[in-house]
Order: C-alpha cells, then structure tokens, then sequence
C-alpha cells in the first residue's frame, strides 16, 4: 500500500529552483530533474522506511543522478515532504522547516 505524499511549499520552491538551474545549463535537464524527484517521491510512497532517520523522524535519500537530498516525514496517513536540496546546504536550513 502506498502513502500520499505532500510536498510543502518549501520543498516545491526547492524543486523549482533547481529546475530552473540545470535547465539553464542544459535545455532538458531541468526536466530530467523533475523527473528524477517524482520517481524518488513514488518510491518513498511505496517504502516510506527507505531512507534512514537522520533528525527528529525526518528522513533522508538521495536522488539518483543528481546531488540531491529529499527529506521526508511519514505519518500515520501520509508523507510530508520537506525539503529537497543540494547534499551540501547546511542541514539547519531544512531542520528548521520541521514541524516541532
């Protein structure tokens, strides 16, 4: 069975953004990203244990061709995504976007 996933307004600026950057430096990667995050999102909707708890129950992967991070919460119902930046940001940046 899988969870619903909601991504929250932070992650899809995060998305977003990054598009924007890779489509800027190749026509078509952009999309190759987006593509990348939805099949991230449909395996963590699949097997929401997927990736390892890494701070007050959020929970990280890793894109796969991109030097991305998704970080996730699962609840009861559903998953929240949270954010879905570069490995090297300061992890405060999502931290603070948990709720507490």
């Amino acid at each position: 069975m899988s969870l619903s996933i909601i991504v929250r307004d932070e992650a899809e600026q995060d998305i977003l953004e990054a598009s924007r950057w890779y489509e800027d430096r190749a026509m078509g990667l952009g999309l190759e990203f987006i593509r990348s995050v939805d099949t991230c999102l449909l395996q963590i909707s699949r097997a929401p244990a997927l990736g390892p708890v890494v701070f007050r129950d959020a929970r990280m992967t890793l894109l796969r061709r991109f030097p991305y991070l998704v970080i996730y919460k699962v609840f009861e119902d559903y998953i929240s995504v949270v954010a879905v930046m570069q490995g090297n940001r300061h992890p405060r940046r999502w931290k603070s976007r948990l709720p507490k």
